[in-house]
């Protein structure tokens, strides 16, 4: 199969559940190189995500390994055997970064969030994403600006789809991203009207942090936490001034899974994060 110059972070995930795999069973390289019939580089690029392999590799190599987990070896079948995504036009017009958090959000079978400055992205309306683009240093050029708000736009069909079934959204937002005005007044009013109207959808879960929680666990960052179909392939995507940042190590995914808890433990409720925001919104 023919070789990837820039591999999707998906597609590296997969090379590097392969690595694991091999990892834990005491074999080499050179014996996947042996049983594949390829030379030890081409695995390594599998490894690694440059080079793609196929459902038939996956299933062999992990028959050989020993693997007694079927339902993991299915879900990197499936992951092999994903197709081109409506992400993928924008690719070499975007950063790869934006795609790949796409590509994870479309094939999560749950999404948990936290935002501590922005209310979250999968439930801005295009005017506030637009005021967050553009306040960006050094500017962004203002076509790509517009190509950014299209396609955050465009994310959100993870959450309005048919098929597959819309994913499972939790959200949790600190108060006080709730009361900076990106875009001014009037757009953050209609954004924070938005909120409460997304929350009528019963797969989606907003719950606000009141300002009188104090500290918090990830001040600073926004963290997303994308459930796979399996446990083992969850994934953390962590966001910050200086850029994205993806991660799935059994401790930083524990580390993650109990912010998340702390958070859905201190926030309001559902009805009293609605009755907050829309509080918030009269005011403005």
């Amino acid at each position: 199969m023919p070789t990837r110059p820039a591999p999707t972070e998906r597609q590296r995930r997969l090379g590097a559940e392969l690595r694991r795999m091999r990892l834990a069973s005491g074999r080499t390289t050179e014996y996947a190189a042996g049983l594949l019939g390829l030379d030890r580089t081409k695995v390594s690029n599998m490894e690694s995500g440059v080079r793609a392999t196929s459902p038939e590799r996956i299933r062999l190599l992990a028959s050989n390994y020993e693997c007694p987990d079927d339902a993991y070896v299915e879900a990197l079948v499936a992951m092999a055997a994903t197709q081109r995504g409506w992400w993928q036009q924008y690719r070499g017009t975007l950063p790869q970064g934006l795609l790949d958090v796409a590509e994870l959000e479309w094939f999560a079978t749950r999404l948990r969030s936290y935002q501590s400055v922005h209310v979250p992205g999968l439930l801005q309306l295009g005017e506030y994403a637009r005021a967050i683009f553009a306040a960006a240093l050094p500017p962004l050029p203002r076509s790509e600006v517009e190509l950014r708000v299209v396609q955050r736009l465009r994310r959100q069909l993870v959450l309005d789809r048919e098929q597959p079934e819309p994913v499972d959204y939790v959200a949790y937002v600190h108060e006080w991203a709730l009361r900076m005005q990106f875009g001014g007044r009037r757009v953050m009013r209609e954004q924070l009207l938005h909120l409460c109207d997304a929350t009528d959808r019963p797969h989606v879960d907003l719950r606000v942090l009141p300002v009188e929680a104090g500290a918090f666990p990830g001040a600073g960052h926004a963290v997303l936490y994308a459930h796979g179909t399996v446990a083992r392939l969850d994934t953390v995507h962590l966001d910050s001034a200086h850029g994205g940042e993806f991660t799935h190590c059994e401790a930083q995914l524990a580390k993650y899974r109990a912010h998340m808890d702390w958070w859905h433990a201190h926030t309001l409720t559902t009805k009293e994060s609605r009755d907050l925001i829309h509080s918030i919104a009269r005011q403005l």
